[in-house]
């Protein structure tokens, strides 16, 4: 595996700082994107885990930061802005001339993948699959107004991780969304998982151990034919 620094140009003059994990003897075939959440960047230890883990595993993977935190900012851009980094991120990968995947597969963290979900909802990212580690449902303490509507118009197979501490998904009503969904979907439970799938001492689960089955159970689910 290569570690390769990149830029990803993002309009206006603006771009943003990318790594992209390069598996040994790359052929070509299906690249995956990570994006991070609002409160992290593109070397979150755990995008950082799965994206080295995915290139051993034979993926061209690429993190990339939104432009609010390559500009130092803690506040997330506006969604317009949040669509057209996620958009350069992929036009990047996808045309680079030494590696330019044939397909490409959205994984993102809380904001992130939430992002990807509403662009393939609207038809602006031409992605192959979706992969949410903690999906964004509702604000803490208000599942009554869950983020779900545009889950609804999506045809393309979805994996879900879920702790079950999430502040941010209620389980049961992420289950309930799921039983409504008219693409092919598969759920990942994290015992004691919190936003980040950081879990409590009491559980006895080192952060490796989560880290390492989430990355196992992507590699499985990846291997499968889209439905």
């Amino acid at each position: 595996m290569k570690i390769e620094a990149v830029w990803i140009p993002a309009g206006e003059g603006r771009s943003v700082s990318g790594t992209l994990a390069i598996p040994d003897g790359y052929a070509g075939k299906t690249g995956i994107i990570l994006a991070h959440g609002a409160g992290n960047d593109k070397n979150h230890p755990m995008l950082v885990f799965l994206g080295n883990g995915l290139a051993q595993g034979g993926y061209i993977t690429l993190r990339f930061n939104f432009l609010y935190r390559e500009q130092g900012s803690a506040s997330p851009n506006g969604q317009e802005v949040l669509y057209q980094v996620w958009e350069s991120a992929c036009n990047f990968l996808h045309d680079h001339p030494r590696y330019h995947p044939q397909e490409i597969i959205a994984g993102g963290k809380s904001l992130g993948g939430r992002m990807a979900s509403q662009m393939v909802a609207e038809g602006r990212l031409p992605v192959s699959r979706l992969i949410f580690f903690g999906y964004p449902l509702h604000a803490p303490g208000k599942k009554y107004r869950p983020r779900d509507a545009h889950l609804y118009e999506i045809a393309l197979p979805m994996l879900f991780f879920a702790g079950t501490r999430d502040p941010l998904c209620n389980l049961d009503l992420l289950k309930t969304v799921l039983s409504r969904l008219k693409a092919h979907w598969e759920l990942e439970v994290i015992e004691g998982g919190d936003h980040s799938f950081v879990v409590p001492r009491a559980y006895r689960t080192g952060q490796q151990e989560v880290y390492e089955r989430i990355l196992s159970r992507t590699l499985d689910w990846l291997e499968k034919p889209a439905d």
